[in-house]
């Protein structure tokens, strides 16, 4: 792949040039979409914060408030759970209980439990586990990511 930077445009554009447009280009093509995609949640300070989508690590409800996690912050967002599910883009985020979405990207190791139930440590050390109930359809989006 060759990647080229050219200045001078009025603003930034991006142009993907390939010998045919499969889902992995589609896949690249949300990517980029996304990079400059933020959501705004609330610090404990109370101050509201813009954070990009491609440092979110996880969402998770807990007690009726839904919380924003990166590598060095915790946000709380006034977004429920299954809104953020029908707003975030299937296949790279998933939701893996009734209380946690994860981002794929950020998942760095997988256990299986002898509950059926998986283990995913995420970038920075968190430990999420996706509930037996959601493991298959964690699994197809990872069987389909290896296909790639």
């Amino acid at each position: 792949m060759k990647v080229y930077i050219t200045q001078g445009n009025s603003e930034t554009a991006v142009e993907i040039h390939c010998v045919t447009a499969d889902e992995k280009t589609g896949k690249l093509k949300k990517y980029i979409e996304a990079y400059g995609t933020t959501l705004s949640g609330k610090s404990d300070d109370g101050r509201t914060k813009l954070v990009q989508l491609n440092d979110i690590l996880y969402f998770e409800s807990v007690d009726n408030r839904t919380f924003i996690y990166t590598l060095d912050t915790v946000l709380e967002t006034d977004k429920k759970l299954y809104e953020l599910e029908e707003w975030l883009e299937p296949g790279e985020f998933y939701r893996c209980s009734k209380s946690c979405i994860i981002s794929i990207n950020k998942v760095e190791k997988l256990r299986p439990e002898i509950s059926r139930n998986i283990t995913a440590f995420m970038t920075g050390g968190d430990a999420i586990t996706i509930s037996r109930r959601y493991v298959s359809g964690f699994k197809a989006i990872i069987e389909r990511g290896a296909e790639k």
